[in-house]
């Protein structure tokens, strides 16, 4: 099912053309579409695996930032758009969970389509945020990207490096900070929680929040190893990726 690649922003690293279900991974704050190559690898050509691109980084480097949520969805749903119709499921990590579930919703508000599943993974649940003050400096944006983790401490020591990295996760997270949504927002789609108990930026209970916006149930899986769990836990999270995907599938 796998077409010619026409918009900048999704990316299908590995063809999958007798896939049943698609897959749409969206990245954390600061994050890429790369960052779900292995993903991709792992999962395919049982699955048909898409990560979206945002504009202002990597090979969209001299594009600008989209600076809201509510933005970023519209676009990243108007691009799934032009996909041929398939059952479709979204993954996304952190900044990447809420917009996942503002695309899924997207897809039901506008189009009727409702997804076969979401995976919300190491984020609070969308009534959760917008309770945070902002960061107006650099260097408070710095001393979080060390509190989650996921960024080579080289990077983060070093001014050259930091000034390529920086620009992208000012925008997205801030725009994740201007994000909230009440309990009454939801979707009908299931939603897997996917969170680490010692993730310093998301507690067990607002993770868990996630179920008070879908009418589809869904379960809880949880793990140890920080904010950027899957990075230490990756074969626990293709297995139950894989196996949530194929139950739908029946």
């Amino acid at each position: 099912m796998t077409p010619p690649q026409s918009s900048p922003w999704v990316r299908n690293f590995h063809s999958a053309p007798d896939a049943a279900t698609r897959l749409i991974c969206l990245p954390h704050a600061g994050g890429s579409a790369s960052y779900y190559f292995p993903l991709s690898a792992a999962l395919t050509p049982e699955f048909e695996v898409y990560s979206v691109q945002y504009p202002g980084r990597q090979d969209r480097h001299k594009e600008p930032f989209v600076d809201s949520i509510e933005a970023m969805a519209d676009e990243v749903h108007a691009a799934i758009g032009t996909l041929p119709e398939a059952p479709t499921a979204f993954f996304g990590h952190s900044m990447g969970a809420v917009l996942a579930f503002e695309v899924a919703r997207r897809f039901e508000t506008l189009t009727g389509r409702q997804a076969v599943t979401v995976f919300a993974s190491g984020s609070r649940a969308p009534s959760r945020y917008g309770d945070e003050g902002e960061y107006k400096d650099d260097a408070s944006l710095v001393e979080v990207m060390r509190q989650l983790g996921g960024t080579d401490p080289r990077v983060l020591n070093n001014p050259e490096l930091l000034d390529t990295f920086l620009p992208a996760f000012r925008n997205d997270y801030r725009a994740l900070q201007a994000y909230h949504r009440p309990p009454t927002v939801g979707i009908g789609a299931p939603v897997v929680v996917m969170t680490a108990t010692d993730d310093p930026k998301t507690s067990l209970a607002d993770a868990r929040a996630w179920h008070e916006h879908t009418t589809g149930g869904g379960d809880v899986h949880t793990f140890t190893g920080g904010h950027f769990y899957l990075e230490k836990q990756s074969q626990r999270v293709i297995d139950i990726v894989a196996s949530t995907l194929r139950n739908v599938g029946r």
